[in-house]
């Protein structure tokens, strides 16, 4: 990991962007990282666009604002791309990470994706669905960016999960959330 990592999630209200993010950063923290995790809010709803901010780093953060070029992007909800300006800002080295059924390369070029800019996609609400039983993309969504970006280790995501959600949620769903992690990890694709 670069000295400071900053991801900015796009989502739709209640498609736990917010606690991905929160997720990622406390996993972070097992590895002994300095993080931020916040999420920009407003009159938002279920279902309207909304952005979450994650920054990630090896020494201590001094920024305290939105984050306007990130090293990463993802896209929770493929409808955003042309309603919501997915790249902007992206560094011209940066990744995003789309929740889809299509190949790296349709994205790219849906998003006029420069050619420094890696893209990868993954079946999240396939995954979730057949792991979890209904459409929760966020936990396969972590599982893709661990592998496209190697932000975390897997296994500090899973001690989070465990951790964060072992008394809240039946075992089964806890393990279909694992098992989501786990499989968006190994079926994400490259661009």
């Amino acid at each position: 990991m670069s000295e400071l990592t900053e991801i900015r999630w796009h989502a739709r209200g209640g498609q736990g962007a917010v606690t991905a993010s929160k997720m990622l950063a406390e996993s972070a923290l097992l590895e002994d990282k300095y993080v931020q995790a916040f999420p920009e809010y407003g009159a938002e709803r279920t279902g309207a666009p909304i952005q979450s901010f994650t920054r990630l780093s090896d020494k201590p953060i001094d920024i305290h604002s939105q984050i306007a070029q990130p090293d990463i992007v993802l896209v929770l909800d493929e409808t955003l791309i042309g309603a919501v300006d997915v790249t902007s800002g992206l560094k011209d080295d940066g990744k995003i990470l789309v929740n889809t059924a299509d190949n790296p390369q349709e994205i790219s070029e849906e998003l006029n994706a420069k050619d420094t800019q890696k893209v990868f996609t993954v079946n999240a609400n396939k995954i979730s669905k057949e792991e979890i039983g209904k459409v929760i993309t966020n936990t396969p969504m972590i599982g893709a960016l661990i592998k496209a970006t190697s932000v975390v280790n897997i296994d500090k995501v899973i001690t989070t999960i465990k951790k964060e959600f072992g008394k809240k949620f039946a075992k089964n769903i806890l393990d279909g959330n694992i098992n989501a992690i786990k499989r968006a990890y190994d079926e994400v694709k490259k661009g």
